[in-house]
Parts: C-alpha cells; sequence; structure tokens
C-alpha cells in the first residue's frame, strides 16, 4: 500500500502519521508513506531530529519524502547517494528515504516521478545555513536530470509527486506570490509529460483542485 500525505515540519504536524489515521493495521515495511515536502526532520542533526527518526523507524511502514524549502538541504546534500527502486535516494535510516529530485521510482509496480523544492516566502525573516538554505531551489543540473530520465520512461509516468506545483495551479490557490523558476519547470512537465495525477503540498490546505491536482496538507491519503 502507499499513502500521501503533507509537510510535517518535523514534530509539529508529524501527529498525522499516527497510526490511527491508516486504514489498515495490516502495515509491513513494504508499505510506503510519503511525505510531499518540508519533511523538517534533517535539520540539524539534534537529539530531537535523532528521537523522531529513530520513531519513525519503528513504524509498521516505510517512510519516504520529497524535499521541502524547510529543508536542512547542505545536511541532504552531504549524504551518500544509492539506487533504490529505478532511483537515487539518500537513506535516512533503515525505513527513511529521501527522494531525490528529478527521479523517477516503480513502487507497487506503479512509476512516480518524484521533483522536491521550493522558494520560501518568509526567507527575509530566516538566517542562512540555520534555518534557510540556498539549496531549497533546484540546480539546472536536476531539471536537465529530471527531463532525461522521464524521456528514458517516454515521458509517462503513473503519478508526480512534488512539494509546489505548475505556475497555474500556484495561482488558483495563492495568486498573490511570484512564479519561481521551478514552477515554470513543472508548466513544462505539465505541458509534456503523460501522467494520471500530481499531488503536491506546500499550501497547507487538502484541495482536489481538478481531476489531474490535489493538494494534501494534514490528511492521509490511500493510492487505490
Amino acid at each position: 500500500m502507499i499513502f500521501l500525505t503533507g509537510d510535517t515540519h518535523g514534530s509539529i504536524d508529524i501527529k498525522k502519521l499516527n497510526s490511527k489515521n491508516f486504514d489498515s493495521s495490516d502495515l509491513t515495511k513494504n508499505d510506503f508513506v510519503i511525505v510531499l515536502g518540508d519533511f523538517g526532520f534533517i535539520w540539524d542533526g539534534s537529539r530531537e531530529d535523532k528521537w523522531w527518526l529513530n520513531w519513525l523507524q519503528q513504524r509498521k511502514f516505510t517512510t519516504l519524502f520529497v524535499d521541502g524549502n524547510h529543508e536542512n538541504h547542505d545536511m541532504l546534500d552531504e549524504m551518500p547517494v544509492t539506487e533504490w527502486n529505478g532511483g537515487k535516494i539518500h537513506r535516512i535510516n533503515d525505513s527513511v528515504f529521501h527522494l531525490m529530485r528529478g527521479q523517477i521510482f516503480t513502487i507497487d509496480d506503479r512509476k512516480f516521478f518524484v521533483f522536491g523544492g521550493a522558494d520560501s516566502i518568509d526567507k527575509e525573516g530566516r538566517r542562512v545555513g540555520i534555518s534557510w538554505w540556498p539549496r531549497e531551489m533546484p540546480s539546472y543540473a536536476e531539471y536537465e536530470e529530471g527531463l532525461t530520465n522521464l524521456e528514458k520512461h517516454d515521458n509517462t509516468v503513473d503519478y508526480i509527486l512534488t512539494h509546489t506545483c505548475p505556475s497555474d495551479i500556484s495561482k488558483s490557490i495563492c495568486n498573490y506570490k511570484d512564479i519561481t523558476s521551478v514552477e515554470k519547470y513543472f508548466d513544462v512537465i505539465q505541458d509534456n509529460i503523460k501522467f494520471r495525477h500530481w499531488y503536491f503540498g506546500h499550501y497547507h490546505t487538502t484541495n482536489r483542485i481538478n481531476d489531474k491536482f490535489t493538494c494534501i496538507y494534514n490528511e492521509v491519503i490511500r493510492l487505490t
């Protein structure tokens, strides 16, 4: 089984991963909960971070996460890269994996294109290297790798998982924010890639925008 949920922000919104929010008690490590960015437990290497990562390791399921803007991207970039289910990951522990940008993973016979990153609108109130990292925004190389990987799969996947979303969808949710390079990149993806559905977080709301896009926050959605 595969479940999707939105931003956890470290321990702030972790309660959504309590077992009562899942529709099955028969979970195993071959079942996956995917956090759509702002995971927040790769932050400062504190005892609290380690405690919660250990807590996640003890859950019946395996936790996967897309990176958001509120992550310590310097720490993520320093981690060794390995391959899992067809794409590159950072293996945080035995059952917490970071799904890297521009990768395609096959999970339960379904293909997922994953691309993290977003712009922090509150970055002026944050400290560089302490609570904000420039690498929240993807690099040109990551954009190119994503397109290359999609071409290898005939520009067709089952699902797209991101933190933010294409510009038209972003404007429909939050019409005052500037459009960033990653949202423009997603415009290209939206126009050129065949996919069943696109799920994203970031906007702190749960809303099925249309038949192709869903924003998720505190709910846990099971893919069927």
